[in-house]
Order: structure tokens, then C-alpha cells, then sequence
């Protein structure tokens, strides 16, 4: 199959992307939580370009909240990295597109995610990797939800990026009010705790999105907790 080089669909037109995947694994409300923060990512903040999704000076994405990719994945065809007869067979036996991405068969897609809380981990280690390999451009963007901050692994991640001054580190959290525990002071606190700076927005505002994620951090990493209002 061959994938589309560039795109001509607009945020107006990932619902009608999103209406090609159909079936009971879609998690609607999940991947649509997400679809701003994704999109906004892929549109005005991350160096990326689905003619090289290999570049070594790429920003990095992990969708650690990686249940329901319906968003994720009419972002990548919106911007190129797929075609839209990808999204027609999705979750079927010979499609790349699972009901959670796959690092290795999906384009773009960084690592495959599953359970819930390994990602903001494995952000840290690639950001750790990059450094050793002196390679101090590339940024990592982390997308998880409120609900991940229950997963003890998380906190070892938060106390270890700021220990180590990840400036390259921004974790968006999706907050839905679905966390089992919460925080005290509420879910940025627990961030700014450990010395990252923090940004608390509309998740659906785009120009709120775009200014908390490249807001500057010298010297530590940040956080943007995204809020979601039902609608």
C-alpha cells in the first residue's frame, strides 16, 4: 500500500477520518479527548515530516494513553504518514493499525503501548539515550491521562526527569477526572513537587495548547495538564 506524501485534510476534516474506523474498540470518548492536544502537536509545535519519520533530529511522540489511537491515527493520515485505506480495516488481522499503535508497523509511531503508565518511562530513557548520543535538539512530547498518575512507575519517572534537568521532556496530561487516587493540589502540583515547570489549559483551546507546549523551561522538564470539560 502506498502512503500519501502530503495531505490536504484540515482539523475540520478529522472527523470524517474518523468515521472510517468503525467497531466497538474505538473508545470514542478516549481518543477524542486526545484529538486536540494531537493535533495541535502535529500541526504548529513538533519537527516532524512524514517524508523522513526517521530523521534522527526528529521530536519525538508517545502516546502512552495509547487505548483508543482513533485520534492519533486520523492525525498521521492527516499529516501524511498514512493513507486514508489504512484506516478502512483497522483493528483487523491484516491491518497495521491495532487497537493500539504499534511502534514497528505504523509510521511515525514511536513504540507500541499497552499497559497503562510506561510511557512517561520510556520518555525519560529516550531523552536519556539522545543525550548520550549528544543529540540535544530532538524533544520528547509524552501524552498520558489523569488516570496513569495511579501507576506507581509514573513518580519514579517524574522524580528522575527532574533530577536529570530534561528540558527536552513535556508530558501532556489528558485530565478527565478519571485518576482513582488524585493528588492534593490537583495533578500539576505533583510535578511542580519534583521542580518541573507546569501549564494548566483548556485541552480543546488550540492557541491555549500551542502556548503551554512551547512555552520555555530552561533547565527542567514541563508539564501541561489539559483539562476536559463534558460537553
Amino acid at each position: 500500500m502506498t502512503l500519501s506524501k502530503r495531505s490536504d485534510y484540515s482539523y475540520k476534516g478529522l472527523g470524517n477520518l474518523m468515521t472510517m474506523m468503525t467497531g466497538d474498540e474505538k473508545h470514542s470518548f478516549s481518543a477524542t479527548s486526545t484529538l486536540d492536544v494531537v493535533w495541535t502537536l502535529y500541526d504548529s509545535v513538533m519537527n516532524v515530516d512524514s517524508s523522513r519519520p526517521d530523521d534522527p533530529a526528529r521530536d519525538r511522540f508517545l502516546l502512552s494513553k495509547g487505548h483508543g489511537p482513533m485520534a492519533y491515527y486520523a492525525v498521521l493520515v492527516a499529516k501524511g504518514f498514512l493513507s486514508t485505506e489504512h484506516l478502512k480495516n483497522w483493528g483487523q488481522f491484516d491491518s497495521i493499525l491495532g487497537y493500539h499503535p504499534d511502534g514497528e508497523l505504523v509510521p511515525g509511531v514511536e513504540l507500541g503501548t499497552g499497559s497503562l503508565g510506561h510511557g512517561l518511562g520510556i520518555g525519560v530513557g529516550m531523552l536519556m539515550g539522545l543525550r548520550l548520543r549528544k543529540e540535544d535538539k530532538p524533544r520528547v512530547f509524552c501524552l498520558m491521562g489523569d488516570a496513569e498518575l495511579d501507576e506507581g512507575s509514573n513518580h519514579e519517572a517524574i522524580a528522575m526527569a527532574a533530577r536529570f534537568g530534561l528540558e527536552q521532556l513535556t508530558v501532556i496530561v489528558i485530565d478527565n477526572n478519571s485518576a482513582s487516587h488524585g493528588w492534593s493540589g490537583g495533578i500539576a502540583k505533583r510535578f511542580e513537587n519534583e521542580g518541573w515547570s507546569s501549564a494548566t489549559i483548556d485541552g480543546r483551546d488550540h492557541e491555549d495548547i500551542k502556548t503551554a507546549l512551547t512555552q520555555n523551561h530552561p533547565g527542567v522538564p514541563h508539564v501541561v495538564v489539559a483539562k476536559m470539560e463534558e460537553k
